[in-house]
Parts: C-alpha cells; sequence; structure tokens
C-alpha cells in the first residue's frame, strides 16, 4: 500500500477560523481574513471541536492517491459517498500479471499463503485465457464488418478485457484517487480507524491520518476511532482496549510533530 497526499485546501486551518469567525461576528467578507493569527485561529478550531459544529470543516479539503489497495477494500471505501473517486478501469485497463493483496492471516500460515497464490495465479491464467478467447470472437465479426484488422484488434481487445474481468478476484489491486471535505474525513477516521474496521482499510485511514495531521493538526488533533476522544460506540462489540487505543494515537501525534 502506498498513500500520497497529492493536494489540499491552503492554509486549511486558517480558512476553517475563518468560516467560523463569519458565524460568530460581525465581520464582513473585506475583513472575514483578517486577524486570524496562529493563536486565534487554533482557538477557532478548537472551540468548533468543543461545541460540535462542523458545518465550517467542510470548506477544506484533502485529495489523496493511493496505490497497492484491494478491490475488496474499493467496494468498502466507496460506501463514503461524502468522498470523490476515481479508479483505475479494468474496463480499459488489461490486468497483465495482476498484482493482489495477500491478508496477513492467509500471510503468516505457509499453507494457506501456498494456496492462495496458486488460487491467483489461476485466476491470472482464466483471465488471460478468456481474453484471448473473446478476442478472437470480437475480431473476427470486425473484420467480418469490414474494419481494418488493426482497428479491429484494438476495439477487440477493449471489448474483451470489459467481460474477462469478471473472473478477477477481490484481492486484485487497484489505484485510487480520492478528495474528501474534513469533516468527512473526521468521520471516516471515526469509522474506520476502529479495531473493528477490517484491516485493510484499517491501515488506509491510519496512514490517511498521518498526512492530515501533519498538515493541520490543529483541525484533525481530536480525530481517530470514537474511543479517543470520548468513549467507545461499538457497544456489547468493543475490542475493550480503548485505553490502548488512546495510547497509540497520542504516540503517532508525537511521532508526526516530532
Amino acid at each position: 500500500m502506498k498513500v500520497k497526499l497529492i493536494a489540499h485546501t491552503p492554509d486549511p486551518e486558517k480558512l476553517v477560523a475563518a468560516a467560523a469567525k463569519n458565524c460568530y461576528s460581525s465581520s464582513n467578507v473585506d475583513s472575514v481574513m483578517d486577524g486570524l493569527t496562529a493563536e486565534k485561529t487554533e482557538s477557532f478550531v478548537h472551540m468548533l471541536a468543543e461545541i460540535g459544529h462542523e458545518s465550517p470543516i467542510e470548506h477544506v479539503s484533502f485529495t489523496f492517491a493511493v496505490e497497492g489497495v484491494s478491490r475488496s477494500l474499493l467496494a468498502q471505501i466507496t460506501r463514503h459517498r461524502m468522498a470523490s473517486f476515481s479508479v483505475q478501469s479494468q474496463r480499459y485497463v488489461r490486468e497483465h500479471g495482476f498484482e493482489y493483496v495477500v491478508p496477513p492471516e492467509i500471510d503468516k500460515i505457509p499453507a494457506a499463503r501456498e494456496q492462495f497464490i496458486r488460487a491467483m495465479e489461476e485466476d491470472q491464467r482464466t483471465y488471460e485465457a478468456l481474453t484471448a478467447a473473446l478476442m478472437d470472437g470480437y475480431v473476427e465479426e470486425l473484420l467480418a464488418q469490414g474494419i481494418p484488422e488493426k482497428q479491429a484488434r484494438s476495439q477487440a481487445e477493449k471489448h474483451a478485457i470489459e467481460d474477462a474481468r469478471y473472473v478477477l478476484p477481490n484481492a486484485c489491486t487497484t489505484r485510487i484517487v480520492m478528495t474528501a471535505n474534513a469533516r468527512s474525513l473526521r468521520n471516516f477516521f471515526r469509522l474506520r480507524c476502529c479495531n473493528r474496521a477490517q484491516w485493510e482499510i484499517r491501515a488506509l485511514a491510519e496512514e490517511m491520518y498521518r498526512l492530515v495531521y501533519a498538515v493541520a493538526p490543529a483541525l484533525f488533533g481530536r480525530c481517530g476511532p470514537a474511543c479517543v476522544d470520548g468513549a467507545c460506540t461499538e457497544g456489547k462489540m468493543t475490542c475493550g482496549r480503548a485505553a490502548e487505543v488512546r495510547a497509540h494515537y497520542q504516540a503517532l501525534r508525537a511521532e508526526i510533530q516530532s
């Protein structure tokens, strides 16, 4: 897995503070950005967190480039519809020797790992054989329509991989460009940094958290799973390790700031 923060709203915390200032003062459009020192900006951001006023933080957004994650993760993360996603297409990109994610629990058991890799290799062979068979059929049809061979083969490959992709596994890796505003990200971290989240999306969420906290520590200082800044919300399904989780995020923030 590789995650990069490729763009974000310039000076995000100051913009959030300006939006908050607009709500709680008589400032006009000419002065709403005036006087927002680092100290006042941080004060506004902390005040919003304390009173639960979250709409001002929707004005800033962060864009990530992600690769080496599975299609299984993709199915989970796109449920967060308060974000925008652009995903590598399996209709237009042929999966020659596709890469895949090996779950840690499978990876640590040699017999399970061997069986998993064998299944991935078989999927690749099936995908290639199916693509070839479909291409032959499509080329024949297109040539019969009088389309030149080079053009026919190009069109046939596109049609072939569009249908052959159905045999590709959830483990197959993909690339994602994802943009979300700060409010959506805070909710994402609350849900997906939790110990009960699936391991892959939890790893992604924590890496994304590292990146945004480095840019906007006041804005994301109280983020993470719900138990970091309050009680666990998982009820009887709790992992029971809230103190351990809080210590982990405290250490994580200290590491980023050092």
